[in-house]
């Protein structure tokens, strides 16, 4: 995934080297006067620029990784139907679920996220024993800051309906990644 910076730095590399932005193409260094060499250092500025990029790329994709690896955890618990799905959320997250009725208007209900871990805690028993599983597909990973938005369209066995969600991921003061948001969609 590249980044408008990436894009941008790639693409001022690249005019430098193309010689459509000068730079550094051969400064004489001089000492009390004298001429003393000549400093080539186009290459090497492209290949020390090359290197930065390089580290900013491997730090947004550490990222996206860090939130590929919560989602996994997070399909994996909830489809294993482990309360510790609960212990995933962040103290402070934002929940907010968007039901479709049959008869009326969408209602959203926005949940405190004690609450909503609670929820997760006690329901995931009755989830197993109705057999209840969830499918991802459309899963999407986008930078946000310091944080990971994950969209994805959310398929439930055994009602057999879809519906999207997203997730904001980001790691905590300590480190760990949690989800700091919720929004999902459900039918009723």
């Amino acid at each position: 995934m590249k980044g408008p910076i990436i894009e941008a730095i790639t693409g001022l590399l690249y005019r430098i080297e193309t010689g459509q932005i000068p730079f550094w193409t051969g400064s004489p260094i001089r000492q009390s006067g004298f001429q003393i060499g000549i400093v080539q250092t186009s290459k090497f500025v492209s290949a020390l620029a090359g290197l930065g990029i390089a580290a900013f790329a491997w730090a947004q994709d550490s990222g996206v990784d860090s939130a590929r690896q919560l989602f996994a955890r997070y399909a994996e618990l909830e489809n294993a139907h482990d309360p510790a799905v609960a212990d995933l959320y962040a103290d402070e997250a934002f929940i907010k679920t968007r039901r479709s009725m049959p008869m009326g208007d969408p209602q959203e209900i926005t949940v405190p996220a004690a609450k909503h871990k609670m929820l997760l805690r006690q329901n995931m028993a009755v989830a197993k024993a109705r057999g209840e599983r969830s499918a991802y597909s459309d899963v999407t990973y986008t930078v946000e800051g310091n944080f990971v938005r994950i969209g994805a369209l959310r398929s439930s066995h055994p009602k057999k309906d879809a519906a999207p969600i997203s997730l904001l991921v980001g790691p905590s003061p300590g480190g760990k990644w949690l989800i700091y948001e919720e929004l999902s969609e459900s039918r009723q």
